[in-house]
């Protein structure tokens, strides 16, 4: 049986997905969690707590797998094509998780909303740091600059939540390797 906080967490996550953060009680997400509202407050101080933690979680593992790709050895064009379909991946897998936080992020008290935001700067700065490995070593063209790419690149991801659906014609792998091919093509010199 899953741990009291995963319980908290998930059910938050599905109830916040379906129906919006603010349309959802502290008693509700507990109730489907089968828990007290002690036992929540005993690990979320809050619901903006909680709501942080529900992409907070989504982050990190999406920023320990790119650090995988990064340190990796190979060439940069193919580390950073593993970074890409990866990133496209998990957050169709992770779904629930990336939609709340990007239509409800602006409900979090601003410094929550900044920490996370300085989390995913940083995931994008990694990113943006193969890039510019790439176009350095004479890989991928200078012509465009690093942050236009990844600004351009990671918006069509945040995109996919508004028309990416698992019964479509796509699977995530086949998006992932499309927006992967799309990114090292544009980047070629």
């Amino acid at each position: 049986m899953a741990t009291v906080p995963e319980r908290l967490i998930t059910a938050a996550t599905r109830l916040f997905a379906a129906k919006g953060y603010d349309r959802v009680a502290v008693q509700e997400v507990v109730e489907q969690a089968g828990v007290t509202k002690g036992a929540m407050y005993h690990y979320f101080g809050s619901k903006d707590d909680l709501l942080a933690e529900i992409y907070g979680r989504l982050l990190r593992m999406q920023t320990e797998r790119l650090e995988h790709f990064a340190a990796a050895e190979g060439p940069v064009d193919e580390r950073l094509r593993a970074a890409a379909v990866d990133v496209v991946v998990t957050s169709v897998d992770n779904f629930d998780q990336a939609k709340v936080y990007f239509r409800c992020a602006d409900h979090l008290p601003e410094d929550k909303r900044l920490g996370l935001r300085a989390e995913r700067r940083r995931y994008h700065e990694r990113f943006r740091g193969l890039v510019e490995q790439g176009q350095a070593e004479g890989v991928f063209s200078p012509a465009a600059p690093a942050d236009l790419v990844v600004n351009y690149f990671f918006g069509a991801v945040h995109h996919l939540a508004e028309w990416y659906s698992a019964e479509g014609a796509l699977t995530a792998g086949q998006v992932g390797e499309h927006y992967a091919d799309l990114l090292i093509s544009s980047l070629r010199a």
